[in-house]
């Protein structure tokens, strides 16, 4: 932090006033904000590995040389290890559109405006940012390659197949692995390939995009970025939205360079959107079941959902060993998941709130009393930090504060036991109703955190009807069974 002050004194003569350590970094990497008495802002930031910084500062001047929307290197520290960028704000992309996905994919007009923009500005990174670019300078690997493929592809057998308990045979599976390698590196459409071009690393000034997080960056297919910004699992676009974004992406892309034919691009595409749905189920795994963030085990259901309709496709079909593997991994998540037969009535009905211990428990509504009650006052408050006060328990600041902290993830671990034990009960003896209410102090941040995540565990992994209340934001949810 001494250097980021030093930095910043060299930089504009003046000495730092305040400092503000911001969540929301990379594991290697800490992001603080910078005001002076002069009531200049700026983004500090120290990392530990200089050949990352280098990318990120040569990626950086190249892509605003070319007239691209990122924030300005103000300077770099001699070592390479700070340096200090213009502050975009605090509001992301993936902030704007927490009222759709907490609605279960129901954008409305502004949200899709912004979807819109952001799409229309991927080919330009990927074409114009491409142009002089000096490759070598790219962090890690120059090249999306048969290699990085081989790579995210085993991390997804490691950490979702292999701990989810599905049987395979190693050989077999690795022979379709190679195939499908070998398919996802032939493309001469080619440009910059940003590779974590999503929602998070899109932030709004003033409404409009810009984008950071590029570092990782490397050359590419054009589909690859795509994939991974329509079919994030966790935003549920419509069928309908998404080809209409895919649509926009097309025709700009079209603009800038000579384009694939249409039904070229659209079966390129839908193999990419194969080989990242199984690289984020990787993820998913890794993050949620070893590293025990529900957060990412939540979105797990989502993902499946994407395979499965890829499945019903012809782009698998080229794999046959793996579509095999992956249908019957299908089959027993939803019979391991799912303890009680969808297709069966379940009369039950779990209603779920977030509350303000200052405005009183929620009523009964049943009349049957019971249920729980979980007091969220012992964990961390983002609330007392003037950067989430605004924000509820649904935004992603506030969620990745929450989860790096830790204490919100282990407090929740306990309550998923609790509840699973008690809805199987329930479920047994026909009951109708169970309630379980969280609060916290505003009823603002980690009771809408924790009810949020408690009615997407139990909708995901019993079927049944949930219904979800965060009663001081006056937002309510219905989960159908």
């Amino acid at each position: 932090m001494n250097t980021i002050q030093t930095l910043y004194r060299e930089w504009c003569g003046r000495d730092v006033a305040r400092v503000e350590r911001l969540t929301g970094a990379g594991s290697n990497r800490h992001y603080y904000r910078l005001w002076d008495d002069e009531g200049c802002q700026v983004i500090g930031v120290e990392g530990t590995d200089r050949a990352e910084n280098d990318a990120f500062v040569y990626l950086d001047r190249h892509f605003r040389k070319h007239g691209l929307p990122v924030p300005a290197v103000l300077c770099v520290s001699d070592d390479g290890m700070c340096y200090l960028v213009e502050d975009l704000g605090s509001v992301s992309l993936f902030d704007a559109l927490s009222r759709g996905r907490a609605s279960g994919g129901v954008y409305d007009d502004s949200e899709k405006a912004l979807l819109t923009e952001t799409m229309r500005w991927l080919p330009l990174f990927q074409v114009r940012g491409a142009q002089g670019l000096d490759w070598s300078r790219c962090y890690g690997q120059q090249v999306m390659d048969g290699r990085s493929v081989m790579f995210d592809l085993n991390y997804f057998k490691y950490c979702f197949l292999k701990p989810a308990g599905q049987e395979f045979d190693e050989v077999r599976l690795e022979d379709d692995f190679l195939r499908l390698a070998d398919a996802l590196t032939q493309d001469e459409a080619v440009g910059f390939l940003y590779r974590d071009f999503q929602a998070r690393n899109v932030m709004l000034r003033e409404g409009k995009p810009f984008f950071i997080d590029f570092q990782g960056g490397r050359r590419g297919p054009f589909y690859y970025d795509v994939a991974s910004f329509l079919w994030q699992a966790s935003a549920r676009y419509p069928s309908e939205l998404r080809q209409s974004l895919v649509d926009v992406y097309y025709n700009e892309l079209r603009m800038l360079t000579t384009a694939p034919a249409r039904d070229e691009f659209d079966s390129r595409l839908s193999l990419f959107v194969f080989f990242r749905t199984l690289q984020v189920l990787g993820a998913y795994g890794f993050r949620g079941w070893f590293e025990r963030k529900p957060h990412f085990l939540s979105s797990i259901p989502a993902a499946l959902d994407n395979l499965r309709d890829l499945l019903q496709g012809q782009t698998v079909s080229a794999y046959p060993y793996l579509k095999e593997v992956l249908e019957k991994l299908l089959e027993r998540m939803e019979r391991e998941i799912v303890t009680v037969d969808r297709h069966e009535k379940c009369s039950l009905v779990v209603r779920v709130f977030s509350f303000s211990y200052k405005k009183g428990i929620p009523d009964d509504e049943s009349g049957n009393g019971g249920g729980y009650v979980f007091d969220c006052r012992s964990t961390h408050n983002p609330g007392r930090y003037e950067q989430y006060k605004s924000m509820t328990g649904l935004d992603a600041p506030v969620i990745k504060f929450l989860e790096d902290d830790g204490e919100i993830v282990a407090f929740l671990n306990h309550v998923y036991e609790l509840a699973d034990k008690h809805v199987e009960r329930y479920m047994e003896r026909g009951f109708t109703d169970l309630m379980f209410s969280f609060g916290c102090t505003g009823g603002q941040h980690r009771s809408v955190y924790c009810a949020q995540h408690l009615a997407e565990h139990l909708f995901n992994k019993y079927g049944i009807e949930v219904r979800l209340c965060h009663r001081e934001q006056g937002v309510k949810r219905i989960f159908k069974s």
